[in-house]
């Protein structure tokens, strides 16, 4: 079985992580991508490490994890796109594709006339989807946009951290780019949509994404708290805001999350641990109640849950159907039973006798496949192969190129 976008062929311009991300998840759902990247140096994030990805067959070929990533399933071609003959060959492949990722600059590719008005022109049925910090209008479509940034701009960090009250209180960003990875997914949303309008109207778009946007679309049910309230949510640590008991607490150990999210749980839990007592007070019986009342409840919560350790207390809650888990480092996530049975961690084939580990796309279809069918590309990898099998170019013509190409 093939994966469902087999046959749509998609024009990677992007760098780095937003546009990068968009591309991969495409290239799992069976599109062939082609990545064009900046000869000698590639995308920024090839550099981007420790770690590196050591390759065992070549000593002196590296890659970094970071660039690992993001940039599975795709082809690598090099273009100079600053050179008149190497926007001519963009041009050409956007002739061939269905979409075009790119996150420059407002305004960047326009002096290129690689630009969404400049690829309609050759191909009106293009879906161009452009990524920035702040989108194409607005007084900060010029700034520079950087995931740490958006996250404080768009309120992100005003929830993240422990409590200010607290030792180690105060703003803290997440552990991972997320308002780089949102806005990737949900460019891959409005790709997809856009798929479908254009198979109904043959009509191609721009989308306009902006990390500003995706962060604050994000904060979910902090934001609508604050729009239905007029009150500022406060970073909590890992305590939640509208269900208590729902946090980490210190085991014998470790460390151990209880994530009690109704009534009937926090009930099982008290049995459990021999306290019906604290079912049974009206302060804790209902979860507003302990909400209202988390104060007095949680120094309770912590002696119990100092009392074993943390696996004692995964057997525990989950003998009495309590949600509870370890936090997990990489190590334990990958040795984990689930994990390794959902084939999380795969090894792909870099077609040189050695392969290279990834982590599955999440996506589990029915009908069709994800397909895995490239490990990162080495810079430039498939150069060749892509003007020879998309423009038809022979050798001769592709020497000619070589200026555009950054060959030699």
């Amino acid at each position: 079985m093939a994966g469902p976008l087999r046959g749509i062929r998609v024009l990677d311009l992007s760098r780095v992580l937003a546009g990068p991300w968009a591309g991969q998840c495409l290239g799992d759902l069976g599109a062939d991508v082609i990545k064009v990247e900046k000869p000698g140096c590639g995308d920024d994030t090839r550099s981007w490490g420790p770690p590196y990805f050591q390759s065992t067959v070549d000593e002196t070929e590296t890659m970094a994890g970071y660039y690992m990533s993001a940039n599975r399933n795709k082809r690598s071609i090099t273009i100079d796109i600053t050179n008149v003959d190497g926007q001519a060959l963009v041009k050409r492949l956007a002739a061939e594709s269905d979409i075009v990722v790119e996150n420059y600059k407002v305004g960047g590719l326009k002096k290129y006339g690689l630009d969404y008005t400049g690829l309609s022109a050759v191909n009106p049925g293009i879906i161009y989807c452009s990524i920035t910090g702040f989108g194409q209008t607005g007084p900060y479509k010029d700034r520079p946009g950087y995931d740490f940034l958006v996250q404080g701009l768009g309120g992100m960090m005003s929830v993240t951290g422990e409590r200010d009250d607290l030792p180690g209180g105060g703003p803290q960003k997440t552990g991972l780019a997320t308002a780089d990875v949102f806005t990737g997914l949900y460019g891959v949303i409005g790709i997809l949509a856009a798929l479908h309008h254009r198979e109904k109207t043959r009509e191609g778009q721009h989308i306009d994404m902006s990390l500003l946007d995706t962060q604050v679309a994000i904060m979910g049910n902090q934001a609508m708290g604050y729009l239905v309230s007029g009150v500022e949510p406060k970073r909590m640590g890992n305590a939640h805001t509208s269900i208590v008991p729902y946090q980490a607490f210190e085991s014998a150990d470790g460390h151990i999350i209880l994530a009690v999210g109704n009534d009937g749980q926090f009930a099982r839990f008290c049995k459990a641990v021999g306290r019906e007592d604290l079912c049974a007070d009206d302060r804790y019986r209902t979860n507003p109640a302990r909400v209202r009342n988390r104060d007095s409840l949680i120094p309770v919560v912590e002696e119990i849950m100092k009392t074993r350790t943390t696996d004692d207390w995964v057997n525990l809650l989950e003998a009495n159907t309590v949600p509870g888990a370890p936090i997990n480092g990489m190590q334990r996530v990958f040795e984990n039973e689930q994990v390794i049975a959902r084939n999380v961690r795969l090894d792909l084939d870099r077609g040189n006798g050695e392969t290279a580990p990834t982590i599955a796309c999440p996506i589990r279809y029915s009908k069709t496949e994800v397909e895995y069918d490239r490990s990162p590309p080495r810079l430039g990898e498939h150069t060749q192969e892509i003007l020879n099998e998309i423009l038809g170019m022979d050798e001769t013509e592709i020497a000619k190129l070589k200026a555009a190409l950054g060959a030699g």
